[in-house]
């Protein structure tokens, strides 16, 4: 019985060299990208790790598909059309929602807590995705809930965090409706401009039993690609069981995941 030839090693060789090459032209393109978008040779192969010569070889080919141009007066390189087309329909697929929804649940499961994130609706910060615990919390807050301004984590780190007049008109209106005993929880002098210092110095928001008796909670801000605060992420539990501190485990875990929300949007570090 004769054997079959063997098959030639080449094949799989040539496979894997293009492969290959096609994560070295991924690699000089989103490394061109982390640098702004504009670089001159010299840098873009030092942040790739390559030699200028290979670099500028997938660079001739990136400008050849329009993802790559050159300036004549710079010789610097720079994102073309084609990236920037790339680019816009990422962008239009960007949901903050969508993006948050693994982080509430590994929160909801690492950390038994419940938790939400909300969006800035036209009347405040209104929850739009909602998950809980085995063993709730009962609060009288669902998906639909607007959310205070002044008194709640979640409306304390868009206060802080989203510059905005409708934003300032929400909290300005709400203090002035405050009774004497909401009003003693804020700072006398200052009482919106403290608070957007402390939630801009932390990096997050949290309140002690202030909106929900009871109830403690941490929330951190999702940025989107242009750097503005989309949503929030907040996470929330009985006061007693629960560590509100801005430095404690919560409170990391909820900017940790509010991190990993916005580097889905294209937010940059």
């Amino acid at each position: 019985m004769s054997s079959s030839p063997e098959q030639s090693p080449v094949p799989n060789r040539e496979r894997r060299q293009r492969v290959q090459a096609a994560e070295t032209g991924m690699a000089v393109l989103k490394g061109l990208a982390h640098l702004g978008g504009r670089s001159s040779l010299t840098a873009l192969s030092a942040h790739v790790g390559e030699s200028p010569a290979k670099v500028h070889r997938y660079l001739a080919s990136l400008m050849e598909e329009g993802l790559v141009l050159q300036d004549a007066a710079s010789q610097h390189y720079y994102l073309g059309t084609e990236a920037i087309q790339i680019g816009l329909a990422a962008m239009r697929q960007a949901d903050p929602i969508r993006a948050a929804e693994p982080c509430l649940i590994r929160l909801r499961e690492s950390l038994e807590v419940t938790c939400f994130v909300a969006v800035m609706g036209n009347k405040g910060p209104t929850i739009v995705r909602f998950e809980e615990p085995g063993l709730p919390v009962t609060v009288n807050v669902r998906v639909g809930s607007v959310m205070s301004m002044l008194w709640s984590a979640t409306g304390r780190a868009f206060l802080g965090l989203l510059d905005e007049s409708r934003v300032l008109a929400l909290a300005e209106q709400e203090l002035g409706d405050a009774t004497p005993d909401m009003r003693a929880q804020l700072d006398a002098a200052d009482p919106i401009g403290e608070l957007r210092r402390a939630v801009r110095e932390a990096g997050c928001a949290s309140v002690k039993d202030t909106y929900l008796r009871g109830i403690s909670a941490v929330a951190a801000p999702v940025y989107d690609y242009a750097g503005r605060v989309s949503a929030v992420i907040t996470a929330l539990g009985a006061t007693g069981g629960f560590d509100p501190a801005v430095d404690g485990p919560i409170a990391v875990a909820v900017r940790q995941e509010a991190r990993a929300a916005s580097a889905l949007l294209g937010a940059s570090a």
